[in-house]
């Protein structure tokens, strides 16, 4: 008797549960009908009574940008004729500038420049806000159209106007498209004095990844007994989800969850653990990352720090912790859906706040206050709402405004060929004369650069007139002139270290292969020193992951 009163309570409490959730679901289809029936009536309304004729593709396309305006920046509505440019940039193979644009807050923003194409070598930096490309105000436009401007053919050229931060004014840059062939490993070495340390740069996430990392860090291994392992994911923009999971479990034990996605139905719900022992579970493990690592790259890094695995050395990263999938809609458009968030194996999520739309659920941005703290497996305190946070920061050198007019105008690039052609049989060690040759070459060009002061002269120097002692106001005006010309003297001065290293990078681009000119550059790399000085340093190493 009491068996079949708990069953007959079993049955009603499912049937209430089925019931409110049929009740629920009738609800939410009835709205969804409803409010499609008033629209559409609105729609029609317009595109036929309207007193001026409007388009109704265009009306429409307003429409659905406005609907999804109000969710988050990376859902968007793929147009026909869109979904073969979409295709062109998934696949890795396309005419470009080196770029993957991305959001802060509702600004487009170069989550990162590839290594080696235009963008990259013309001193564009992560961060750096995308104003214009071509003449084309990218206000009000989607990250996927910025990246659909910048693609083009092989040779043609472009023009991108950026607003960089410390900056006051917009910076443009003149490039020209390059045939964009990303590789998922840019560059594998062993470096350090002694050779044995496993460097390895993951420029992606796509196809085997995992597999080429894997084999990459058995070759060096067969070489040589590594003393540890650096995985630079600088400028790495995320990719494939599952060879992110894949990476990480190449160094950490089975069953340890390395990422949670958490969507709204439970289909798009789903844990993804670690399902093979490692295969170098034991060696010292430094990540590094910057404000251009993002998605799967903050995925692998959040992951191994928060199960206190690896050093993570640099930067905040980006901050992009939302789940995409492409839905096919009629007449061959999409929709470019976030179905869930990443949770890392602390619990926290790596989206950043100033990447969260506040129309999505009425809320307003967090501040640095908000930020939830979690623990890592030794205890160690790490945050949410901004990406990951390194353990040891590394402040990226922001070019002067003179560094930045030498790359624009491709001076280094200039007076190397020069130099070379001169010297047919030199080295790849510059003279210590460089720095000097390079100021007498820059004078022999007229080098030149603008600054706010210079354009805040020559609108004073306009006004000018207006004045009782015109003569008496330019005299003065020609002081500051010269102070501001002996003040870009002594900038260049300052730039020494940094103008030798851009002029060495381009000697060892006309001396060496690409293999050898990436170790020699690596020498120069004050992330790279970093990492290696802890390697050899195992005592910090450890009490870095156990504080």
């Amino acid at each position: 008797m009491k068996f079949r009163s708990k069953a007959a309570l079993l049955s009603l409490s499912l049937f209430l549960i089925i019931a409110v959730a049929s009740t629920r679901n009738g609800d939410l289809f009835f709205q969804i009908k409803k409010n499609l029936t008033i629209f559409s009536d609105v729609y029609k309304e317009i595109a036929t009574l309207y007193v001026d004729e409007v388009s109704p593709q265009t009306v429409m396309r307003r429409a659905i940008d406005a609907m999804l305006g109000t969710l988050d920046p990376y859902t968007v509505f793929v147009g026909e004729g869109e979904q073969q440019e979409m295709e062109i940039l998934s696949s890795g193979n396309y005419g470009g500038i080196g770029i993957e644009a991305g959001y802060r807050g509702d600004r487009i923003v170069i989550i990162a420049p590839l290594e080696g194409y235009p963008a990259q070598r013309a001193g564009i930096l992560p961060g750096d806000v995308i104003i214009s490309i071509d003449g084309i105000d990218t206000k009000g436009l989607s990250a996927e159209e910025v990246q659909q401007l910048t693609v083009g053919e092989v040779g043609s050229a472009i023009t991108i106007t950026i607003d960089r931060f410390g900056i006051d004014r917009p910076l443009e840059f003149e490039l020209q498209r390059e045939r964009i062939e990303i590789r998922n490993i840019s560059f594998a070495s062993l470096i350090g004095d002694e050779k044995n340390i496993a460097y390895v740069h993951l420029s992606r996430f796509g196809q085997n990844t995992a597999e080429e990392l894997r084999q990459s860090l058995i070759e060096f291994s067969n070489q040589t007994e590594l003393k540890g392992i650096i995985l630079d994911l600088r400028n790495n923009p995320g990719g494939l989800l599952t060879e992110a999971v894949e990476v990480v479990d190449k160094f950490i034990e089975p069953g340890v969850m390395v990422v949670e996605t958490r969507g709204r139905i439970q289909e798009q719900s789903n844990m993804f653990l670690t399902d093979e022992p490692p295969l170098f579970g034991e060696l010292p493990l430094i990540v590094l990352q910057n404000e251009g690592s993002a998605s799967a790259s903050e995925i692998v890094a959040g992951a191994l720090q928060d199960v206190d695995r690896a050093v993570i050395i640099g930067e905040k990263s980006f901050g992009k912790g939302l789940v995409q999938i492409i839905r096919p809609l009629s007449y061959n458009t999409s929709l470019k859906l976030t179905v869930s968030r990443y949770y890392i194996p602390s619990g926290r999520s790596i989206q950043s706040v100033d990447n969260k739309n506040n129309g999505i659920d009425g809320s307003d941005s967090e501040s640095d206050t908000d930020r939830r703290s979690f623990l890592t497996r030794n205890g160690r305190t790490v945050f949410d709402g901004q990406g990951v946070d390194p353990d040891l920061k590394i402040e990226a050198d922001r070019p002067s405004y003179t560094e930045i007019a030498l790359m624009q105008n491709n001076h280094p690039f200039f007076f190397i060929n020069e130099y070379v052609n001169r010297n047919p049989d030199a080295g790849t060690e510059l003279p210590e004369s460089a720095f000097e040759d390079f100021v007498n070459y820059l004078q022999s060009q007229n080098f030149e650069y603008t600054t706010p002061a210079d354009q805040y002269l020559e609108a004073l120097s306009n006004q000018s007139h207006m004045y009782s002692n015109p003569a008496v106001v330019e005299e003065q005006l020609d002081k500051v002139r010269e102070t501001l010309r002996l003040d870009k003297q002594q900038n260049l001065a300052d730039s020494r270290d940094t103008i030798i290293k851009m002029l060495q990078s381009e000697l060892l681009t006309r001396k060496l292969g690409r293999s050898e000119r990436q170790e020699a550059l690596l020498k120069m790399d004050s992330y790279v020193l970093e990492a290696i000085w802890l390697l050899n340093d195992p005592q910090k190493y450890n009490a870095i992951l156990k504080q």
